[in-house]
C-alpha cells in the first residue's frame, strides 16, 4: 500500500504575504500589550525594593546580648527545652564531633574567616568542576522590556526567503507613576487662586468664550458640508457639543448645535431610506466606493438616531423639571432648549417624511400637539399641517393619523380643537388625486401611420412600434400601481378620521372637539359610504334643533348636509327642506362685527345648496333667497357685500326667472313677508330688489361696479359687464381677496370731496353783536362760589 499523502500544504509566499489588516493590527496590540504588562512588573518589582530598604533603615536592631530583659516570659519556657535538647560536649561521640568540626569550617560567610583568600568549597570532587557552559554566563535581572521588532517585506535569494526585520524605536516612559504623582501634587500647590472678574469683563468673557464656540461649530459644519462621506466622524464630534459643560455658554452652545445639526442632516440625508444590510450583504466582497459608501450610510443613521434621542431627553428634561447633577443648566433654560429641540423636530418631521425613523418623530410630535404651552403646540399644529399640503402620495400622512386617532382615543377625547383641526389639511379629494394622476402620467401623443410613413424608413419604423409598445407597457404599470396604491392609502386614512369623528358624535356632543368634527365632516362628506347617510343626518338635524350649537357649528352642520346629498347621497329619497329654512331663518345672525368671517361658510353652503341643486330647488326659494341676501349686503362689510352680489349673480344666472325681481310689478296674489321664516311662503315675488339702489352709493368701489351689474340684469356683453377678474372668480374666492383683516380698503377708497367756501368765518364773526357784548360782560363779572348739589338731579333722573 502505498502511503497516505500529506494533503496540508505549506503556504505559498503570496499567502503569507497577504495576511489580513486585522490580524497585523490584534499582532501589534498584542505586543503593546506584553510590552505594558513588562513595564508595569519592572515598576512594581523596583517599588517593593524601595520599599523593603525604607523598612529596613526604619526598624531599629534587636541587641542579642540581653535578650532576656525584653522576653523573659518566653526565655523562661524555651530554657527547659534547651536544656534537653542541648548536650555538653563530653557526653557527644567522637564520631559527631568530628563531623561538627567539619561543618564549621565549611560554614557560610556569616561565620567564617574573611581574610583567608581560600575558596570556600576548595574541597569539591572532580566531576562538581564539570560545568556546562551557560551557568558560566554572568546572570541578570531583565530590567529593561524587550525591544519590539518590526517585520520588513523579506528578501528572496539562490538560497531561499530571508526574513528582514529592524528594531523599533521604543519611547520611553516620562517617569514613573510616583514622580508623576508629586508633580501633581506640586502643582496642586503652585496653583494660584482664580482671580474675580466684574461684571463687564466676565460679558466679555462669555463673548469671547461663546465666540470660539462658534467657530468651531462652524469649522465642523463645513467640514462635513464639502464632504460628507469622508468627514461623518466629525458630526459626533459636533453632537459631543451637546454635552457643553461650561455654565457661561451651556445654554447658548447646545441651542446653536441642534439647530446646525438639524440643518447638516437636511442637507447631507439621501432621498432615500436606508435599510440595515444582512449578514449576506456583509460577507460579500465590494468595490472600495461601495465600502466607503455604506461606512457612510451607517455613520450617518447612528449619528442621526442619537441626535434625536438627545433631542427627546432634552423635551423629558423640561416636563420632568428635574434638576441634573451638573447644574450647567438651571430650570428656567430647559423650556428654551425644549422649544428649540420641538422646533428641530418639527423642521424634520416636514424634511424628511421618506427618511428613517421617521414614525418616532410622529410618536414624539403628536403628544407635543396637546401641550399646555400655546408656542409649542402651535409649532407642533403647523408642522403637521404643513405635511398634509406636501404629503402627496399619503404614507406619511396616514402614520401621523394614526398616531393622533389613537392619542385622541387614549386621551377620552379630551384634547386641543386645534389637533383635529390638522385634518382639515389632509390632500384627500377625488379632484386633486386625478390632477396629481395626470401631471405624473400625461398621455403621450404617438405618430399615426401616415406620419411615420412619411418621416420615417421601414427600418425606423419598426424600431419606433417597438419602442411605442413598450413606453405604452410601462406607463400603464406606473400608472396603475401609482393610483392604485394612493388609493389604497387615501382609502385607510379617511377610514380613521370618520371613526373619530363618528365617536366624538356619539359620545361627546357637547365637547370643544365639536366644531371641528363638523367642519371636517362638512369638507369629506361627499366621501362617506352611502350607508351612514340616513343616520347622520339625523344626528346633524338634532343637533341642530337641539340648540346648544353656536351659530357657526349649526352652519357647518347645514354645510355637512348638503355636502352629503350632493354626492352619492343623489339616490337617496331624503328631503332636505328643514335646512333650508334653519340657513334662512338665521341669515341676518350676520353683521358688521365677529360673524362677518362666517359669511364664507354661507357662500359654501349657498352654492352646494342652490347652484348645484338647481333642479330641486324652487323659483319660489330662490327667489325668497336672493331677496333676503341682497337685505343682508346693506349691514356686513365690504368683502362680505361683494361675496354675497356675486353670489346673486350666479343665483340670477341659474335661476333666469328671477329678473322679475327688478320689476317694480307685483307677480300674483299676496304681499311679501319679510319677517316669515319659510322661503316657500314668503311671496318673494311681490318685493324687488331696492337694495341694489343702495349699494349703488356704496363707498366702496367694488360693490358699486357689482350693484350697477345687477340693476342692469347681470348682461354678458354690454357697457354694465363685469371685467374678467371679477366675472371669472367665485363668490369665496371674492371674499378672500377683498378682505378687510389688514384693517385696509382693497383697493383704496377715494376721500370725500366736500365743496369748499370762498370766505371762511373764524371766531366771533358767527356770532350777533348783541350776542357778543353779552358774553363780554358775563365773562367779565367775578365768579360767584355756590356749592354744586349733583344729588338732586341724580335722585330725579333715578326715578
Amino acid at each position: 500500500m502505498k502511503a497516505r499523502r500529506n494533503k496540508k500544504q505549506v503556504p505559498s509566499f503570496r499567502k503569507l504575504l497577504k495576511t489580513s489588516k486585522v490580524k497585523l493590527e490584534n499582532k501589534l496590540k498584542n505586543k503593546q500589550f506584553k510590552q505594558q504588562s513588562t513595564l508595569k512588573k519592572y515598576r512594581k518589582e523596583q517599588r517593593k525594593l524601595r520599599q523593603a530598604v525604607k523598612d529596613a533603615v526604619s526598624k531599629k536592631p534587636i541587641p542579642l546580648e540581653d535578650p532576656k530583659e525584653k522576653r523573659p516570659g518566653k526565655r523562661i519556657e524555651w530554657e527547659g527545652e534547651e536544656e534537653e535538647e542541648v548536650l555538653p560536649l563530653d557526653m557527644m561521640d567522637e564520631d559527631d564531633l568530628q563531623l561538627m568540626k567539619d561543618l564549621g569550617q565549611r560554614a557560610s560567610f556569616l561565620t567564617r574567616d574573611l581574610s583567608s583568600s581560600e575558596p570556600v568549597h576548595a574541597k569539591k570532587r572532580k566531576h562538581e568542576n564539570i560545568i556546562e557552559k551557560y551557568e558560566k554566563i554572568p546572570r541578570s535581572l531583565q530590567t529593561a522590556p524587550e525591544k519590539e521588532l518590526i517585520h520588513l517585506l523579506p528578501i528572496k535569494d539562490k538560497s531561499g526567503i530571508i526574513p528582514q526585520t529592524r528594531e523599533k524605536p521604543v519611547i520611553e516612559s516620562n517617569k514613573d507613576e510616583e514622580d508623576q504623582e508629586e508633580k501633581g501634587l506640586e502643582e496642586e500647590i503652585i496653583e494660584e487662586p482664580i482671580p474675580e472678574l466684574t461684571l463687564e469683563e466676565h460679558v466679555m468673557e462669555r463673548k469671547k468664550k461663546l465666540q470660539e464656540k462658534k467657530m468651531h461649530i462652524a469649522a465642523l459644519a463645513s467640514a462635513i458640508l464639502s464632504d460628507p462621506e469622508s468627514n461623518i466622524k466629525k458630526l459626533k464630534e459636533l453632537r459631543s457639543m451637546l454635552m457643553e459643560q461650561d455654565p457661561d455658554v451651556a445654554v447658548t452652545v447646545r441651542k446653536l448645535v441642534v439647530v446646525s445639526l438639524m440643518e447638516l442632516f437636511k442637507d447631507i440625508t439621501p432621498s432615500y431610506k436606508i435599510r440595515p444590510l444582512t449578514e449576506a450583504e456583509k460577507s460579500t466582497k465590494i468595490r472600495r466606493e461601495t465600502q466607503k459608501l455604506r461606512e457612510f450610510e451607517e455613520g450617518l443613521v447612528s449619528q442621526y438616531k442619537f441626535y434625536l434621542e438627545n433631542l427627546e431627553q432634552m423635551v423629558k428634561d423640561w416636563k420632568q423639571r428635574k434638576l441634573k447633577r451638573s447644574n450647567v443648566v438651571s430650570l428656567k433654560a430647559y423650556k428654551g432648549l425644549a422649544e428649540v429641540a420641538v422646533k428641530s423636530l418639527c423642521e424634520l418631521l416636514v424634511a424628511l417624511p421618506h427618511f428613517n425613523f421617521h414614525n418616532n418623530i410622529i410618536v414624539l410630535i403628536v403628544p407635543l400637539m396637546n401641550d399646555m404651552s400655546k408656542s409649542v403646540s402651535d409649532m407642533c399644529c403647523e408642522a403637521v399641517k404643513k405635511l398634509f399640503k406636501q404629503d402627496k402620495l399619503g404614507q406619511a400622512s396616514l402614520g401621523v393619523i394614526k398616531v393622533i386617532s389613537g392619542f385622541v382615543k387614549g386621551r377620552n377625547y379630551e384634547v386641543r380643537p386645534e389637533m383635529l383641526k390638522t385634518f382639515l389639511y389632509l390632500r384627500i379629494k377625488e379632484v386633486e388625486v386625478k390632477k396629481d394622476t395626470e401631471d405624473i402620467n400625461k398621455p403621450k401623443k404617438f405618430m399615426t401611420f401616415k406620419e411615420k410613413r412619411k418621416t420615417l424608413s421601414r427600418m425606423q419604423r419598426k424600431w419606433k412600434k417597438a419602442e411605442e409598445k413598450l413606453e405604452r407597457e410601462l406607463r400603464e404599470a406606473e400608472a396603475s400601481e401609482s393610483t392604485e396604491r394612493k388609493l389604497k392609502l387615501h382609502t385607510e386614512t379617511l377610514n380613521i378620521v370618520f371613526v373619530t369623528y363618528f365617536r366624538i358624535l356619539k359620545k361627546a356632543q357637547r365637547s370643544p372637539l365639536l366644531p371641528a368634527v363638523l367642519e371636517g365632516l362638512a369638507k369629506f362628506a361627499h366621501l362617506i359610504n352611502v350607508e351612514f347617510f340616513d343616520d347622520l343626518l339625523v344626528v346633524l338635524h338634532s343637533l341642530i334643533e337641539s340648540g346648544d350649537l353656536s351659530y357657526r357649528e349649526s352652519l357647518h352642520c347645514v354645510q355637512t348636509a348638503f355636502h352629503i346629498l350632493s354626492g352619492q347621497g343623489d339616490v337617496l329619497n331624503i328631503d332636505p327642506m328643514k335646512f333650508y329654512t334653519h340657513l334662512y331663518k338665521t341669515l341676518f345672525k350676520l353683521h358688521a362685527g365677529a360673524t362677518n368671517e362666517d359669511v364664507e361658510i354661507i357662500l359654501q353652503c349657498l352654492d352646494v345648496m342652490l347652484t348645484k341643486r338647481r333642479k330641486q330647488v324652487s323659483q319660489q326659494r330662490a327667489l325668497a333667497f336672493i331677496k333676503r341676501l341682497s337685505t343682508l349686503a346693506l349691514h356686513v362689510l365690504p368683502n362680505a357685500s361683494i361675496g354675497i352680489l356675486a353670489a346673486n349673480r350666479i343665483l340670477m344666472h341659474t335661476f333666469p326667472k328671477t329678473d322679475l325681481l327688478l320689476d317694480n310689478e307685483s307677480q300674483g296674489s299676496g304681499v311679501f313677508l319679510p319677517e316669515l321664516d319659510e322661503p316657500e311662503y314668503c311671496n318673494a315675488q311681490n318685493t324687488a330688489l331696492w337694495e341694489l339702489h343702495a349699494l349703488r352709493r356704496h363707498y366702496h368701489p367694488i360693490v358699486q361696479i357689482f350693484a350697477a351689474h345687477l340693476i342692469a340684469g347681470a348682461p354678458s356683453e354690454g357697457s354694465e359687464v363685469l371685467k374678467p377678474e371679477l366675472s371669472r372668480r367665485t363668490a369665496a374666492e371674492l371674499f378672500e381677496t377683498y378682505s378687510m383683516a389688514a384693517m385696509t380698503f382693497n383697493p383704496p377708497v377715494a376721500s370725500s370731496n366736500s365743496k369748499r367756501k370762498d370766505k371762511v368765518l373764524q371766531g366771533d364773526l358767527f356770532l350777533n353783536e348783541d350776542l357778543n357784548q353779552l358774553i363780554k360782560r358775563c365773562c367779565n363779572e367775578t365768579a360767584t362760589q355756590i356749592p354744586l348739589d349733583f344729588t338732586k338731579y341724580l335722585e330725579t333722573s333715578l326715578r
